[in-house]
């Protein structure tokens, strides 16, 4: 009897190729001969699932995105729990932001993926709307949790929240960059000490 083959699980496998063999061999090396034989595929099984690699790319991008989207939820949630509102707020925005940073080796690992996508997608065309919104994704995070602040109180008055969204996620995005390029000189110690004091300069007076 042949063996039934899921769809979407053999989508997620080959995807998952992707992203290894991009990271190990950079992202250049990941055509559909190459993912093909690191999912222990044969080609022709690649194409029936993906048109080519323009499609391959894209649905690897969508599913890093979901992987880093995934773990910033669950921080989220403890964010806007009613039930923590006596914790610190602050402290939990930090662990909410510090997600996206590369802290340890995985997330080092996926940032260094998010890079490289982004800058193939600077001479292809076809990746633009992915980076895109993988960026769109970053600023609405970051000006969701602006505003939450500034609604319980916690932002300085007066501050401009599409400049302050901007700043904050251009912050976020260097440090990803120094970090997967230097790992040995910003380390997780120096990310979180940058975002808490970047915190601490949009933070309401205290009495």
């Amino acid at each position: 009897m042949p063996k039934i083959v899921d769809p979407a699980e053999r989508r997620q496998a080959v995807a998952d190729a992707v992203l290894r063999v991009a990271a190990r061999e950079g992202l250049e090396h990941a055509s559909l001969r190459n993912v093909a034989e690191e999912a222990g595929l044969a080609i022709g099984s690649v194409r029936h699932y993906f048109a080519g690699s323009s499609e391959l790319m894209i649905f690897a991008m969508r599913e890093l995105a979901h992987r880093i989207e995934a773990r910033v939820r669950v921080h989220a949630a403890a964010l806007l729990d009613p039930a923590a509102a006596g914790t610190d707020r602050r402290e939990r925005t930090v662990r909410l932001l510090a997600e996206t940073l590369p802290l340890d080796a995985g997330r080092r690992e996926e940032s260094a993926l998010w890079l490289s996508f982004v800058t193939a997608a600077r001479t292809r065309p076809d990746l633009r709307p992915r980076a895109a919104e993988m960026q769109a994704g970053l600023d609405d995070l970051v000006r969701r949790v602006l505003a939450e602040s500034e609604r319980s109180g916690g932002l300085a008055p007066g501050l401009d929240l599409d400049v302050e969204t901007r700043r904050l996620s251009a912050l976020l995005d260097g440090l990803t960059l120094q970090a997967v390029q230097h790992p040995d000189l910003v380390g997780p110690d120096e990310l979180h000490a940058v975002l808490r004091r970047h915190l601490d300069t949009l933070a309401a007076p205290t009495s």
